[in-house]
């Protein structure tokens, strides 16, 4: 299967940004982001996971550079469909924001079609490239993605994957990836929340997890988890002996990673978007954010409300070409 990369295609898109717009309100761009009021930032997802580190870990060095509390509220529920309705049903004043990830744009294609669209909302600022990885317990039969064709193969396919999300989801389409390539099915469990898939693997009610590095990291370093392979590239620094799809021999679109935005209501002026990027960048520059980033494998983005609309117009093209192929989107 063969998409174009969205990545390269975003860049094409968007130039240099330009800002020179009429300054309304009493934000203005010189003057930095100085929110009059605590900001939450709302989740789709429960305490531990991915998405929850980054925005606990961003949050902390965030505050002082805005001068307000920033409050994370976890949302999950619907498919991320609780955390949508909340930001968009928020006033477009910067005090409520969202974090987001490629779910929201398969969702909004699939079991939220109808519901959202990505014009509800003002795409801010991307921060992070995450790729997915596909993990066991560190006592399953099973030590690399061969082995796993292999048992579902011999079981007609009754081997249970969980990860995040239903069906459609991000994660969700990196396993049917890996079946269009090999040839073969698996029972996707859905879950709400890293932690959750983690537990279930080390309990033995799945048998494979997917998820992204950073909150599975504490039980690869404990010697609880080991990788069957990383949807990328390139190997994960902090797991050099875990190959690629690729290296293993299964050809899937390595475009295809997960990511991490911020996202607003509808209505936000352009102005106060970019300051609010402008805000979330500085933040990342920081030590403690840049020590917690290179440990968790992620790459860093610098992508502001103009290049991040044009990113996410085409990453929507992508998740459309990718659920087509996987049999569960007609159009």
């Amino acid at each position: 299967m063969s998409v174009f990369n969205f990545k390269s295609a975003a860049i094409g898109i968007v130039g240099a940004a330009a800002f020179a717009i009429g300054l309304s309100g009493e934000v203005r761009a010189q003057d930095g982001w100085q929110p009059e009021g605590p900001v939450n930032v709302v989740l789709h997802t429960k305490p531990g996971g991915g998405v929850d580190v980054f925005a606990r870990t961003l949050a902390k060095e965030l505050e002082p550079l805005i001068n307000q509390t920033i409050v994370v509220v976890n949302t999950p529920g619907g498919g991320g469909a609780s955390q949508m309705a909340k930001v968009r049903a928020a006033k477009p004043d910067g005090l409520t924001l969202g974090v987001n990830t490629v779910t929201h744009f398969t969702g909004m294609l699939t079991n939220l079609r109808g519901t959202f669209t990505a014009e509800d909302f003002e795409w801010i600022a991307l921060a992070q490239e995450d790729p997915i990885m596909f993990f066991v317990a560190k006592d399953s039969q099973l030590n690399d993605l061969k082995d796993l064709v292999a048992l579902a193969k011999e079981n007609g396919g009754e081997v249970n994957i969980g990860g995040f999300g239903p069906v459609g989801s991000m994660q969700n389409i990196g396993m049917t990836m890996l079946e269009e390539s090999a040839g073969v099915k698996f029972n996707w469990v859905a879950f709400e929340s890293t932690p959750d898939i983690i537990a279930a693997v080390l309990g033995g009610h799945v048998d494979v997890g997917v998820s992204n590095l950073g909150p599975a990291l504490t039980f690869f370093e404990a010697d609880r988890l080991k990788g069957l392979g990383v949807l990328g590239e390139k190997r994960l620094k902090t797991l050099p002996d875990m190959q690629t799809f690729g290296e293993q021999g299964f050809d899937v679109d390595t475009s295809w990673i997960q990511v991490r935005g911020v996202f607003g209501p509808k209505g936000m002026p352009l102005d106060l978007q970019q300051q609010i990027a402008d805000a979330i960048h500085k933040a990342m520059a920081t030590d403690s954010y840049q020590t917690y980033a290179r440990a968790s494998g992620v790459e860093d983005s610098d992508y502001g409300p103009e290049e991040y609309a044009a990113f996410v117009k085409n990453l929507t093209a992508v998740a459309e070409a990718q659920l087509t192929a996987a049999g569960l989107l007609n159009n």
